[in-house]
């Protein structure tokens, strides 16, 4: 009875004192590769979310508690991811996970998340089939999320820029042999054989090769005027500098990867009119966009004021803004409670990459959409708007076309 009333007598004069007790954390994981080839994607990606994290607990947090990153590094291993997936549900007990850099690891690791109806943000993996896991009827809900170009936009971007825009007749692909680069590279076929075009080589490397020769002469051979790619930084280098060895330049046009830091400085003059579909392009062209680089570049302080992989890092912001919202409207982070609220929002979310007006509904959980994506370009090491009338535009704000105002504005058939 007595320690009952010290007890109570204690709490008394904490609260008179203005002490209370710190509520628990919100845990959110944040996988991803830190360390190999994938690193600039995953490095960026992680620095996005801590950034938005240190912004969100210097504002009060959500539900009056602070968010706290449990950073696992996935080493872009499908089996580390497997593990780290496990670790975070059942020892952490995380609320949520953001990251996913590789295709191959989400699609081999969120299935736990699924099982444990925990939310799981892919905010860099980019295969089609990602968010497509779980679909009804066999799974009534869908706890997989994204906030990334997906490749059903990407390839078809792809080929319009090579076939449409540049005019090229003769193309040939070159994609890695992970899931990320094999999916694409079939992405990148139907897109082809929507404008009539067959690839006049298709070639497959594996990750580390550093000899690309065999395949380059292949494409040579053949008569490609262009290489459409699949891949990441450091392979990708492997194949500019491939091309400059063999005394052969054309142009390299590839998924969002050839925006990345190792790609770009392992090229060298090489990599030099790369295009990519970019969601992002580090330009301080709007206010949030200015804050966001400038707190990124004190922050992190990469070397010659250039984010490795601009795209993972501000998607990787955005993604944890979705959350804190969403936890925030379900006053809970019970895992079905936020992910109905992801599927619901009621408050419009002002991120970097875009502003979030409903992203979600319960059967689309894609929150770009193929308007959203410019084209990139690298030159003098970095990454520019690629045509003229995107950068001049570059601050108006893209938002996702909703699948009801499409249809709406499609011509009525006869």
């Amino acid at each position: 009875m007595k320690r009952r009333v010290h007890l109570t007598v204690l709490a008394s004069l904490m609260l008179a004192t203005g002490f209370t007790f710190a509520a628990d954390p919100i845990k959110v994981g944040v996988t991803g590769p830190y360390t190999g080839g994938s690193s600039s994607m995953g490095v960026s990606m992680r620095d996005g979310v801590k950034l938005a994290i240190n912004e969100i607990n210097k504002a009060g947090g959500v539900l009056g508690r602070q968010l706290l990153a449990v950073e696992r590094d996935d080493e872009a291993k499908n089996e580390r991811g497997v593990q780290i997936a496990q670790e975070l549900i059942n020892k952490e007990q995380v609320v949520a996970t953001l990251g996913f850099i590789n295709t191959g690891v989400a699609l081999a690791s969120q299935r736990f998340y699924q099982e444990a109806k925990i939310p799981v943000f892919n905010n860099v993996a980019t295969g089609s089939i990602v968010t497509q896991q779980f679909k009804a009827p066999e799974f009534p809900d869908n706890y997989i999320f994204r906030n990334a170009a997906h490749d059903s936009i990407q390839a078809p971007m792809i080929v319009e820029e090579a076939i449409v825009r540049r005019g090229f007749k003769k193309v040939a692909i070159l994609a890695d042999s992970t899931n990320y680069g094999q999916l694409g590279r079939e992405d990148l076929e139907k897109a082809l054989a929507t404008k009539n075009v067959k690839a006049v080589a298709v070639e497959k490397f594996n990750i580390k090769d550093v000899d690309m020769t065999a395949q380059l002469l292949k494409a040579k051979e053949a008569g490609a005027e262009v290489i459409l790619t699949y891949a990441i930084g450091p392979e990708l280098a492997q194949i500019a500098n491939g091309m400059t060895k063999l005394g052969w330049k054309v142009p390299m046009i590839g998924s969002w990867t050839l925006s990345m830091a190792n790609f770009i400085d392992n090229a060298g003059p090489g990599g030099e009119g790369a295009r990519m579909p970019q969601t992002f392009i580090q330009e301080p062209n709007t206010v949030k966009r200015k804050a966001f680089i400038e707190a990124y570049l004190k922050t992190f302080k990469p070397k010659n004021n250039r984010i490795d992989s601009p795209v993972s890092a501000a998607q990787g912001y955005d993604s944890v803004y979705l959350l804190a919202a969403a936890i925030k409207q379900a006053g809970s982070t019970e895992g079905p409670k936020v992910r109905e609220a992801l599927e619901n929002l009621q408050t419009k979310v002002e991120g970097v990459v875009t502003t979030y007006d409903k992203p979600f509904t319960h059967d689309d959980h894609e929150a770009i959409t193929a308007n959203i994506p410019i084209f990139g370009e690298v030159k003098g090491s970095k990454v520019v708007y690629a045509y003229e009338e995107d950068r001049a535009k570059g601050a108006d704000i893209r938002t996702k076309v909703k699948k009801a105002a499409a249809a709406e504005k499609q011509p009525a058939k006869k």
